[in-house]
């Protein structure tokens, strides 16, 4: 079993992004997505910071310091692109005007809970940004993060023990084991990587899996 690398993961979600779709992505892993569009789909980016129409990441050297995502990463900016105050910009948000947000997670649980602002740690900077808004005011909600934690804990969880970001509000998770949809049944297995049993991915996931139906 090989898992997917960040960019095979960015590319995977990419493949899900419909024709003409108004679409954030989230500050970290989901930033990748941007750079795996397909170049014949007519795909709008938005930033929480007030860009609409937002390409892949500049070729080295040619940053431009004032043209960044909500990450502060540099990004170019499509043709018929604009820049607009973070006041409108979260009026989107908040608005329903987003068909897919792709965003990061710490956790997401059986139900499709989203926690990814705050371990709940101590010393930490409470700072969930605008990720409560996008996960809310999305229309669907896509979770791009790895499997499980470094010390090998799931991330995939039956109930978050983070704060929460949003209750209910992930629609699909992605991962560099597979990909699950979060169903009324449960979370359901759309697909793993090559050589991951069924058995396998279950004994990775603290959280119930059902195995997709064959039409």
């Amino acid at each position: 079993m090989t898992k997917l690398s960040r960019e095979q993961m960015a590319q995977r979600v990419a493949r899900d992004i419909h024709e003409g779709a108004y679409v954030n992505l989230g500050i970290g892993l989901p930033t990748l997505v941007a750079n795996y569009l397909p170049s014949e789909r007519e795909i709008f980016l938005h930033s929480e910071n007030g860009l609409l129409g937002m390409g892949p990441a500049p070729a080295p050297g040619e940053e431009d310091e004032d043209l960044i995502n909500a990450g502060k990463q540099p990004v170019t900016l499509l043709k018929g692109g604009a820049y607009f105050h973070h006041g409108d910009s979260f009026a989107m948000m908040r608005g329903g005007h987003l068909d897919i947000c792709v965003l990061g997670a710490f956790q997401v649980s059986a139900t499709g809970d989203l926690a990814n602002w705050h371990t709940g740690a101590p010393d930490a900077i409470p700072a969930v940004g605008g990720a409560m808004d996008l996960a809310i005011g999305a229309r669907q909600v896509f979770v791009m993060m790895e499997h499980q934690t470094k010390t090998g804990d799931s991330k995939i969880v039956e109930r978050c023990t983070y704060p929460l970001t949003g209750i209910g509000c992930v629609n699909r998770i992605y991962t560099d084991l597979a990909v699950l949809d979060v169903t009324p049944e449960g979370l359901m297995v759309r697909e793993m990587v090559d050589g991951l049993s069924l058995d396998e991915l279950r004994r990775r996931t603290a959280a119930p899996l059902l195995e997709m139906k064959e039409n």
